[in-house]
């Protein structure tokens, strides 16, 4: 049994963060129907700061220190992530307690009604599309050098406004962000897997609470999905063994056959040029080493150099 029948979930306040929040809510109010579970919402620095380039501001707890703080304080029970935010190395006294099924975790383009004939392979030369993230910045700079690419921030609803305006031809934006939000309709296009690996732990929620606090744990079996925290696990090893952040442009891909799960991954140089790739299949009970592993081949082939590279210029 818990110490109250109030549970307290901590959440940024941006639509998609409540949209996500709320559905935990709902869940485990069907689980747990003796259970009162309360929204608390506040702005992380990442909601704060809009006029600066992500990469520029550090990549550290941007969407999650707040929410940390108040976990940890005693103030909520737990925080809802979309995981992809959520840093691979955690403060001490809190750990990644669920993660639920994933959404499709692919990019999509997304246009402007002028383009609405276009795929991303036939777009003009000049084209401007936004996104925030070095990660597809780096891997679409490869294979469509053609193209202008320049910084957005803001939540889904403000960038495609600033689309709509013209301010963009097109963006690139996360599947499941603009399917939870209802707006599935505006996915023009699902990039190719091969062409955009997607970021660590994109289209899965995560989790945080206490570690020292079962009851709470406790809570969260019927939400758990296995084999999302399965591919998941191996994604955050991976990226945690490169020591890189949301920021960087380090992307995977997973499968699960059988007991067996194979993690693809590709470190970027921030021009495009230069992409390190490599692939581990092993067992899925032990995730956890299958990205340590791949983390060891990349780094081989010459991965550190390239984020060494990268984390001094966008510090400089």
């Amino acid at each position: 049994m818990v110490a109250s029948s109030t549970v307290r979930i901590s959440s940024r306040k941006s639509q998609l963060a409540l949209v996500q929040t709320h559905w935990v809510q709902a869940e485990l109010s069907k689980a747990h129907p003796d259970r009162q579970f309360d929204v608390v919402t506040m702005s992380t620095q990442g909601d704060k700061i809009l006029d600066v380039a992500l990469a520029k501001i550090g990549d550290k707890g941007l969407f999650t220190k707040e929410l940390e703080v108040s976990i940890l304080a005693k103030d909520s029970d737990f925080a809802v992530h979309s995981l992809k935010d959520l840093p691979t190395r955690l403060p001490e006294g809190l750990i990644l307690g669920a993660v639920t099924e994933r959404e499709d975790p692919a990019d999509a383009l997304v246009v402007h009604e002028k383009l609405k004939d276009k795929t991303l392979e036939s777009l003009p030369e000049g084209t401007v599309v936004g996104t925030s993230s070095l990660r597809r910045l780096a891997q679409l700079r490869h294979y469509y050098p053609h193209l202008t690419f320049k910084d957005v921030r803001g939540n889904l609803n403000t960038r495609l406004q600033k689309l709509d305006a013209g301010e963009y031809d097109a963006l690139i934006l996360a599947a499941a962000g603009l399917q939870r939000l209802g707006m599935g309709d505006r996915v023009h296009q699902v990039i190719d897997p091969e062409i955009s690996l997607h970021a660590v732990g994109q289209g899965a929620l995560g989790i945080e609470c206490r570690a020292e606090d079962p009851d709470i744990l406790a809570l969260f079996a019927p939400i758990i999905h296995y084999p999302t925290t399965q591919r998941c696990l191996a994604e955050r090893a991976f990226l945690r063994e490169l020591e890189g952040g949301c920021q960087v442009p380090i992307g995977v891909n997973t499968a699960i056959d059988g007991d067996r799960l194979t993690l693809k991954g590709i470190v970027a140089s921030l021009d495009g040029k230069t992409l390190v790739r490599g692939e581990v299949t092993g067992d899925l009970s032990n995730p956890e080493a299958i990205g340590a592993e791949l983390a060891d081949d990349l780094k081989s082939k010459g991965a550190q150099d390239i984020l060494n590279k990268i984390f001094a210029e966008v510090r400089a």
